[in-house]
């Protein structure tokens, strides 16, 4: 860092931004040099071109928890190298000043803006994974929640002699949960399984009903 009049100056070599695009749900890393590309591929971005030049992105294919912490990863590794990056609020797994709770909130969000745009089957299918795939979905993630809030809550009230039964009835409630998260999932198989529609040949053209005419 320079001091020109008075004034820090600041060396950053490169501006970077570390973002979902809201059009394909990918996560999506924008600008740097050729540093700051083998930065991005060694936290596990992938290069790919685009119609405004090369980017990187992260795998289609990821988990969501991965996807947070990869992009986390390659921010602070890219700030260490002294590039100037923006993180997206929504993949930093750190805590940040709006808190956890609004992060969650942005990424359902975006998760309902992404089924409102789906047009096929398969956009259907990544969507349903997100939300039952077993252990990073989200349903998942809250049944283990609501497990580990019943059954201690049903230790404490039988270790002091009150009745379990609202433990109990907490425990019916994330059975349940549980065997609808399945049902989810095997609706999610049954998207991904489905054939994309190959676009039908034109029917020929029906016989002419005019007889012909006699010479």
């Amino acid at each position: 860092m320079k001091h020109r009049d008075g004034e820090p100056e600041f060396m950053v070599v490169e501006y970077i931004t570390i973002t979902r695009d809201t059009r394909t749900g990918l996560v999506v890393a924008i600008g740097g040099d050729e540093r700051a590309a083998g930065i991005l591929q060694m936290a596990g971005f992938i290069p790919a071109p685009g119609p405004r030049g090369d980017y990187h992105r992260l795998p289609c294919s990821l988990p969501i928890a991965q996807q947070l912490n990869r992009s986390t990863a390659a921010s602070h590794a890219l700030l260490s190298a002294g590039f100037g990056v923006h993180l997206d609020p929504a993949l930093n797994t750190l805590p940040t000043s709006g808190g956890d709770r609004q992060v969650a909130r942005r990424y359902l969000a975006h998760l309902a803006a992404r089924a409102r745009q789906a047009t096929d089957d398969r956009q259907v299918a990544e969507i349903l994974t997100e939300i039952a795939a077993p252990s990073e979905g989200l349903l998942p993630l809250v049944r283990n929640v609501l497990t580990h809030t019943w059954s201690l809550w049903w230790d404490r009230l039988d270790d002091t002699g009150h009745s379990t039964e609202p433990a109990g009835d907490l425990m019916e409630i994330t059975e349940r949960l549980s065997s609808l998260t399945r049902q989810i999932e095997l609706v999610r198989n049954q998207a991904a399984r489905t054939p994309s529609q190959a676009p039908r040949a034109p029917l020929p053209p029906p016989p002419s009903s005019e007889r012909p005419r006699r010479r």
